[in-house]
């Protein structure tokens, strides 16, 4: 089994610097454009379902790379963003030190919000129901920044500070066998 993860496209929330955990932001034009490329770019990777969480933004994500891989988009609740509570929505920089300091506190719901533990525990459920219903498939899983985040920490031996300084680009995918 072959599992590769993407970030969503650009959004509006990204090029305003704001958090945009569970928020209903939007992908830009260039976030469609990166998109679509994802798609290009994935072609010749033999994926055979496409996974999507079910905020917007990576759902608009998967339909515009699915043009070029032409597959069935399943949609898994699992893969949804990391919930930042009251801090949705504000400017990003104001509540940096805030954010590391919750990355590094495994228990602590951030603004109310989820913890890395909850968290955690509903991505790793995901991975493992990925693993039995697509055991011999190359599953394309279109989601989060911190969903992939934590799936780094599923398949790697992260320090909890490798974990905490972690970011990944718009469209920018992590592919591990199974």
């Amino acid at each position: 089994m072959k599992l590769i993860f993407a970030r969503h496209g650009q959004t509006d929330y990204n090029v305003a610097q704001r958090v945009c955990g569970a928020s209903p932001a939007m992908l830009t034009d260039e976030g469609k454009h990166q998109a679509k490329e994802l798609g290009v770019r994935l072609k010749e990777k033999g994926i055979d379902i496409i996974v999507s969480s079910p905020l917007q933004r990576a759902i608009d994500t998967a339909t515009l790379a699915n043009e070029t891989l032409n597959r069935e988009i399943v949609i898994d609740e699992h893969f949804t963003e990391w919930n930042y509570g009251n801090y949705e929505g504000v400017d990003f920089l104001g509540v940096y030190d805030e954010f590391q300091a919750a990355k590094l506190e495994f228990g602590k719901r951030l603004g109310g919000g989820e913890s890395v533990m909850e968290l955690a525990h509903r991505v790793f459920s995901g991975i493992d129901g990925l693993k039995e219903r697509y055991p011999d498939k190359t599953v394309l899983v279109v989601c989060h920044g911190g969903v992939c985040r934590v799936v780094r920490m599923y398949f790697e031996d992260l320090s909890m500070e490798d974990f905490a300084g972690y970011f990944m680009d718009n469209g920018e995918t992590l592919e591990y066998i199974v």
